[in-house]
Order: structure tokens, then C-alpha cells, then sequence
């Protein structure tokens, strides 16, 4: 496990020592006169780490980039589940949304009154104008339509920069040691885990709740690891990370799709938003099926999980001998 090891001290360290030196000074406003957008920016600049640990820990092992899980299966085969993972989140996102709302009908705009006043009030923070209600909500329609749509391209760049490192690196990593069962729950962890800082910072479930910023990141954890099932099931199915990515990017892209309908905004940890316990119903679900399809072809010897590198102890030099070898000519 001594790439397994290099590859999480590389991805932590520089994680978290970008964040704390770069994303805390900006968010926090200890770098005064900086656009707030840059925030955002920041916070995405942490999604590439990922896969530059898995470029450092190649090359610091001697690894190589031999079985590099990009190349997906044949066409036929592989091409139905990237469409599960472009379209899929947009799916669950959509219909966990639904049994919130159903939940709990009376936060339910659908003249999205909640978006339309923050909006306006960040607006007039700003010293900017006020903007028609109803041009706020078309604009919110046709970005939904586009997410759906092209989500699964939008954040394609970052996403991959994580997913080359979770799906294409880690996971693969540690299903050659472990089952698939306790792989996933434990690289949902650490993926939850490497999420901390920014969770402390008010990433997906705000800051000042009761618990905080603890009860985030266990929250957090627990995202991650549905997640996380999910787009190791489309990698596996597909043989390439690229399948993962895509479905990351896609979930980023419709995070905000149900509670910008919230008359309230929502709760973080409850809904309407993925993130919640009710929001993120549908992916719990889809998530513990594709978990049991896992582990049931596990025991039947039909899981078809990538490689990713080389096993342990081996070098790419070693496989440079092996085809040196010369071969005795035959006897005559």
C-alpha cells in the first residue's frame, strides 16, 4: 500500500496547504479588494491536487503511467452507462428534490421568491442596479436547461482533476487489497475527509449550525460515500474514469436545481438540495443497488474493476527487463 500512502500525503498536503494559505485568506476577506467570484475560483483551483498526486506519485515510485484508467471498453459495451453518468445525477438530483417538496409542500416557490430576493439583495450589496424578477427567472430556466443538458461537460476539467485521482487511482488501488464493499467506504471517508476545510468554510452545508463544523463534515462523509458508489459503479462499467468525471460534473452542475425552488432555501442537511438526507433520498437508494450489484458480481468473480498502476513492489523498469529478456533459439 506504498502508493496508496504517497498518493494520500501528496493529495492532503497540498489540499490543505492550499486551501488554508490561499481559498481561507480570500473567503475570510483577509485579502481585501479581491472579487468575491475569485472565491469560487479558488475553491475549484483544489479540485486538480487530486490528480497531480497521482502524476507525483507515479513518478516518485517509478510506477510509470502504465494502466492509467482512461481508456474506456469497447464502444457497445461502455457507452450506455456514460450516458447513466451524464444524465443519471441530473435524475436523482431531480426526484430526491421532489420527495422533499412532497415532504414538505409548504416551502415549495415556484416563482423561485427565494433566489429572486438574494439575488436582489447581493445586488444592492454590491451597489449594482436591481434586476426584473421575471428576467432573474428565465435566466434561472435556461440555466437549468443547459445543466442538464451539458452538465456532464461544464466542470469537466476539474472534476477530472478529482476523479483521476478517487476513480482512477485510489479506488482501484485499494479494491486490489480489500473488498469492494469496505473500498467504498472507506475512500468515501477520506474523500469526505479531504473535503474538511472547505465544509469548516461553509461548503455545501453553510456554517453556525448546531455541531459545527463537525456535524458538516460527518454529513460530508456521508455524501461522499453515495457518491462515491455511484461513480465507481460508472467507472468499472466502463473501464475509465472519464465516466466519473463526467458524472461529477454533472452533479455540480444541478446541485443548486431544487432549492433554488425553496421558499426558505432549504436545509443543507435535509433538502432539497443533494447534500440532504430527504434531497439525496434517490441517490441513497440508486447508491446501496449499484453497492449490492457490486459486491454480489464480486462474489460470482465477474467484477470488472480497473488497474490502475502497477501492483506493489513493481517498478516500470522491472517490466522494461522482462521484455529485454532474450529468448534461447530452439533446438533443431
Amino acid at each position: 500500500m506504498k502508493r496508496v500512502a504517497v498518493f494520500l500525503a501528496v493529495t492532503f498536503v497540498l489540499t490543505w496547504a492550499y486551501e488554508f494559505g490561499v481559498v481561507y485568506p480570500i473567503a475570510t476577506g483577509a485579502l481585501v479588494g479581491l472579487p468575491a467570484t475569485l472565491t469560487q475560483l479558488a475553491v475549484g483551483g483544489a479540485m486538480f491536487f487530486p490528480a497531480l498526486a497521482v502524476v507525483v506519485t507515479r513518478l516518485v515510485t517509478r510506477e510509470g503511467f502504465r494502466n492509467s484508467v482512461l481508456k474506456p471498453r469497447r464502444f457497445k459495451q461502455s457507452f450506455p452507462w456514460f450516458l447513466v453518468a451524464w444524465f443519471g445525477p441530473s435524475v436523482l438530483i431531480v426526484v430526491g428534490a421532489g420527495v422533499y417538496f412532497l415532504c414538505f409542500p409548504n416551502d415549495f416557490s415556484a416563482s423561485m421568491d427565494y433566489l429572486v430576493a438574494a439575488t436582489q439583495q447581493a445586488l444592492a450589496a454590491q451597489g449594482a442596479p436591481a434586476v426584473d424578477p421575471e428576467l432573474l427567472r428565465m435566466s434561472q430556466y435556461l440555466t437549468l436547461a443547459i445543466a442538464v443538458v451539458l452538465g456532464g461537460v461544464i466542470n469537466i476539467v476539474p472534476t477530472f482533476g478529482e476523479e483521476w485521482g478517487w476513480r482512477g487511482y485510489l479506488v482501484p488501488k485499494m479494491a486490489s487489497r480489500l473488498h469492494i464493499v469496505p473500498t467504498l467506504l472507506i475512500t468515501g471517508v477520506i474523500w469526505g475527509v479531504w473535503h474538511a476545510p472547505l465544509t469548516a468554510l461553509g461548503h455545501n452545508y453553510g456554517m453556525g449550525y448546531p455541531g459545527w463544523p463537525f456535524a458538516g463534515i460527518a454529513a460530508m462523509c456521508v455524501f461522499c460515500v453515495v457518491c462515491g458508489i455511484f461513480l465507481t459503479y460508472v467507472t468499472e462499467r466502463t473501464g475509465s474514469c472519464l465516466a466519473a468525471a463526467i458524472g461529477h460534473s454533472t452533479i455540480n452542475a444541478m446541485a443548486q436545481a431544487g432549492i433554488i425552488f425553496s421558499l426558505t432555501g432549504g436545509n443543507p442537511f435535509v433538502g432539497p438540495g443533494p447534500f440532504g438526507i430527504v434531497g439525496g433520498c434517490a441517490f441513497i437508494v440508486v447508491a446501496a443497488l449499484m453497492l449490492w450489484d457490486l459486491h454480489r458480481r464480486e462474489k460470482a468473480g465477474t467484477l470488472r474493476m480497473p488497474q490502475a498502476g502497477l501492483p506493489d513492489g513493481v517498478k516500470k523498469a522491472d517490466l522494461a527487463r522482462e521484455t529485454d529478456v532474450p529468448v534461447a533459439p530452439s533446438a533443431r
